[in-house]
């Protein structure tokens, strides 16, 4: 166990049907090179022990004999940092079982019958085997409890194995249902499902459907080579969800197995905020020991830089984001009746994306961009800001604000260049845009994103305050990729303009620019990478983990960042979170966009002062 997660594997061996002590021993090969891997549960298919495919030979007491030696010779290979899962059937009272059994530490721990047997088509397992029944006895063969059971971690309690064989899961109420409702973490399914055309596809969604909707680790291990191959063929289609996602899976005939870490706080998480129905079923709790065994800095699952960026059809989600922001901003622009959209157009990335929404929003004749440069704004960015909107075909008012702040900071008998220096500028700027829009019967649209919502990096009542705010809920990270992707699309001076914006250092230009006339505050270098800072925002407000955590999973993806860039971003961002609640507490209305949003109304909820 390392950091809530769990090393699991899915694993098809090479039978042959009808052979338990052969079948016993590939079984035994695969478990050593899963603990030498670090794996913690490794499950095995459905009747792997003797073959899915051995028909008769199921009723002959020679095979069910050499099915209980091979099924302790496996258990006793079973290291004792982890928990095997294999198929085999068991018989109790003259009735035939379809069984996982879950062995660790040498000794079988317990049995779970399967509770549906298909009879149709190719398969006819009620021929053989019958169904699960409801409560717990004690396995005739084994001595162990059969039944309703569960498997719990001694060393983690969250960590809960319940298991479900192959068409238990195909029905339409699965058993695994009930398991999660009972504490079940991660499931089993023991499988020896045959292939046809598209099944495949239809398997995967399934196993993720169930995973999502049951907030868990879904290990699903699945029959291949050696089975025989009379009327069907079976694949060894390993599959391993979590969450309603695969994080591995095998291509079906390629022989492979599944291994992946999966992330048990995660589960937890949602289930703890989503809430969980109590189960209508008593499980029998089995305890099991892992040990505190750590994997040092290695980890089995893909751990992505850009967590806010779709990783999958990009364009298509791109396309979506954009889609949704315009469609709230429509709405809000029809409900308030006003006749323009205004915002601030700076020349950097939060003002692009904004101008974007707007224009496919109401169209460029129903907005009024404003440019207003003040101490610290570049002949670069404001070239950028009226390059764009001319590319859009949008006019554009320059509102230099220079007289206005000095005239205001001498009202106040002010002159430090210091955060009122700064401060000054920004409310200077939202002052303007709201008594220009006052004149116009216009709608001021914010610009600031959910990044800098995170960490206050935001003038209260400055350019923190608008009318509805059409970015609250993208990050910078993501900011950037849908910039670019608008570049793409759109092409020509627009794609020149916004391909400069992006390689513009980000900025809120609030300090003279140095001597060459180039911005000289640089956000990132006082705050630290927007790339690490969105990486801790997510797994932070998603999922509520440690900083501890969160430093081993930057560490994972940013493996080419140094140390000190990345204590520098969690330095920053759990030093300016807590303390910039006060302005998420009455920010502006914003459509959300991804699973995380600061909407005190809809999302998330912290007092001003709250103290961290």
């Amino acid at each position: 166990m390392q950091y809530g997660m769990v090393r699991v594997g899915a694993y098809t061996p090479e039978i042959k049907v009808g052979n338990p002590d052969y079948n016993g021993k590939a079984i035994i090969e695969l478990i050593k090179r899963a603990a030498e891997l670090g794996v913690e549960i490794a499950v095995f298919p459905e009747l792997c022990i003797c073959g899915y495919t051995c028909a008769d030979l199921f009723f002959t007491r020679e095979l069910l004999k050499k099915t209980v030696k091979a099924v302790n010779a496996v258990a006793a290979a079973v290291p004792s940092d982890m928990v095997a899962v294999v198929g085999a059937p068991v018989e109790q009272n003259g009735r035939l079982y379809n069984c996982a059994v879950v062995m660790a530490d040498g000794k079988i721990l317990g049995i779970v019958p399967k509770t549906e047997l298909p009879d149709y088509g190719e398969f006819y397992e009620k021929r053989y085997f019958t169904p699960a029944f409801d409560g717990v006895i004690t396995s005739d063969d084994y001595g162990v409890p059969m039944g309703n059971v569960l498997f719990k971690c001694k060393d983690y309690s969250d960590l809960v194995l319940g298991c479900e064989i192959c068409e238990d899961m195909w029905t339409d109420v699965p058993p695994s249902v009930q398991m999660c409702r009972a504490g079940a973490t991660v499931i089993a399914n023991l499988s020896a499902s045959d292939e046809v055309v598209g099944k495949a596809e239809y398997r995967e969604l399934l196993v993720k459907s169930i995973s999502g909707r049951q907030h868990c680790a879904y290990v699903y291990a699945d029959a291949g080579a050696g089975e025989s191959s009379t009327d069907v063929v079976f694949s060894g289609h390993n599959i391993i969800a979590e969450n309603g996602g695969i994080i591995d899976d095998s291509d079906p005939f390629d022989g492979d197995n599944a291994m992946a870490d999966i992330d048990i706080e995660r589960l937890i998480y949602d289930r703890r905020k989503i809430g969980v129905k109590p189960s209508d079923k008593h499980y029998e709790l089995i305890t099991f020991k892992l040990g505190d065994k750590m994997r040092g800095e290695r980890i089995c699952r893909q751990v992505y830089r850009y967590p806010f960026v779709p990783t999958d059809e990009f364009h298509y989600r791109a396309e979506l984001i954009i889609s949704m922001q315009a469609a709230g901003l429509k709405k809000r622009f029809a409900a308030t009746k006003a006749d323009a959209l205004v915002l601030g157009v700076s020349g950097g990335l939060d003002s692009a994306l904004a101008l974007l929404v707007c224009n496919n929003a109401v169209g460029r004749d129903k907005i009024t961009a404003v440019t207003m440069p003040c101490f610290g704004t570049t002949a670069r960015t404001k070239s950028n800001a009226e390059r764009l909107c001319a590319a859009l075909g949008i006019k554009i008012k320059v509102i230099d604000i220079k007289d206005t702040v000095n005239s205001h900071l001498a009202d106040i008998d002010h002159k430090k260049t210091d955060v009122v220096y700064e401060n000054a500028q920004a409310r200077v700027r939202t002052m303007t845009l709201f008594d220009l829009a006052n004149k116009i019967n216009g709608l001021v649209v914010g610009t600031g994103d959910m990044s800098e919502l995170a960490l206050g990096w935001c003038t209260y009542n400055g350019d923190h305050m608008s009318s509805y705010g059409v970015n609250a809920g993208v990050p910078k990270t993501l900011v950037k990729h849908l910039i670019a992707y608008e570049a793409e699309r759109l092409g020509g001076e627009a794609k020149a303009v916004l391909t400069d914006i992006l390689n513009t250092d980000i900025s809120p230009e609030l300090l003279p620019a140095d001597k060459d006339g180039k911005i000289a505050q640089k956000t990132e270098d006082i705050l630290g990478k927007y790339d690490l800072l969105d990486f801790i925002m997510y797994y932070y407000c998603r999922y509520g983990f440690t900083r501890k955590k969160i430093e081993f999973l930057l560490k994972t993806a940013f493996y080419d960042v140094a140390d000190e860039q990345i204590q520098k971003a969690l330095d920053t961002f759990f030093k300016r979170f807590f303390m910039s609640q006060f302005k998420r507490s009455c920010m502006p209305d914003g459509v959300k966009i991804g699973s995380v949003s600061f909407s005190p109304r809809s999302d998330f909820r912290l007092p001003s002062d709250i103290e961290n």
